[in-house]
């Protein structure tokens, strides 16, 4: 995600039965694109904000899509903005089939599942080009005008038809990755095995440390992009673990020392970061 918050070029408030969603449209060069903030989303279902993040950075394709998007909130007494992150409208189905209707709460099922059916299609045509929308000319004309916008509506519905069956097989391939990783964890076991028995971490453990080392780094730029953050999130890691540096830590310390990360991720990630209003 990139650190500089996009300004968008247009803002619309579009209802969805009784939510009322919002979407911008910023001019990146040549394109433009719609973004959605996600979480007043997750608030309208009932979903952890914090839990969907955490997936949204775990999904390879969303991790590449999310961006931090000024977004204009009018209040009685002013008018702020908000850096909020976004998705593209277009990844906005993907993320929304990402959770497991089956999983959530019996009183917020039937809305999700509208969700999932509805919510890209509205969206979309909140957002169709002026040019594209005809009015008839005469009574004669009606019929051509049905045919037009019977049009815009199948080409709507057909693209979000690709981008649910984009979603499937990225979920195909990532199934399949994953079986080829399972054939693989005897081997890996027993790497290990050997390594707990030396009092080490393994290197996929390392890794583990150092992506969420990453992740907070890249969360306190969004807050404060004059500091590279990197070297003081290790070092705060260092004295809350007693270690000389992170591959040293100790084998019985390492769960301690995810939740110490994970606890801090979640904690930033609780918080929006307003923006002045110049």
């Amino acid at each position: 995600m990139s650190d500089t918050a996009l300004t968008p070029v247009e803002q619309k408030k579009v209802v969805f039965y009784d939510d009322e969603i919002t979407a911008v449209l910023v001019q990146i060069g040549d394109e433009e694109k719609v973004y959605v903030p996600i979480k007043p989303v997750c608030d309208f279902l009932g979903v952890s904000w914090s839990g969907q993040r955490r997936r949204i950075n775990r999904d390879a394709v969303l991790s590449e899509e999310i961006r931090s998007v000024n977004v204009t909130f009018t209040e009685p007494s002013r008018t702020r903005q908000i850096s909020m992150i976004c998705l593209p409208l277009d990844y906005i189905s993907g993320f929304l089939f990402g959770i497991n209707a089956a999983r959530t709460k019996p009183e917020i099922k039937d809305k999700l599942i509208r969700y999932q059916r509805e919510c890209y299609r509205i969206l979309a045509d909140a957002f169709v080009a002026p040019a594209l929308s005809v009015q008839p000319i005469d009574a004669d004309d009606q019929s051509l005008m049905q045919l037009h916008n019977m049009a815009l509506v199948i080409a709507s519905t057909t693209k979000e038809m690709l981008e649910v069956r984009r979603v499937a097989l990225s979920n195909e391939t990532r199934l399949d990755a994953a079986r080829e990783y399972l054939r693989g964890m005897n081997n890996r076991l027993k790497v290990v095995e050997h390594r707990t028995r030396a009092g080490s971490l393994t290197d996929e453990q390392a890794r583990e440390i150092q992506h969420r080392v990453n992740l907070i780094a890249l969360e306190l730029t969004v807050h404060d992009p004059s500091v590279k953050h990197h070297g003081g999130v290790y070092e705060t890691l260092r004295q809350e673990t007693m270690s000389t540096g992170y591959k040293h830590i100790p084998m019985k310390g390492y769960e301690d020392a995810l939740s110490f990360l994970d606890n801090w991720l979640g904690a930033i990630q609780q918080t929006e970061i307003p923006v002045e209003n110049g």
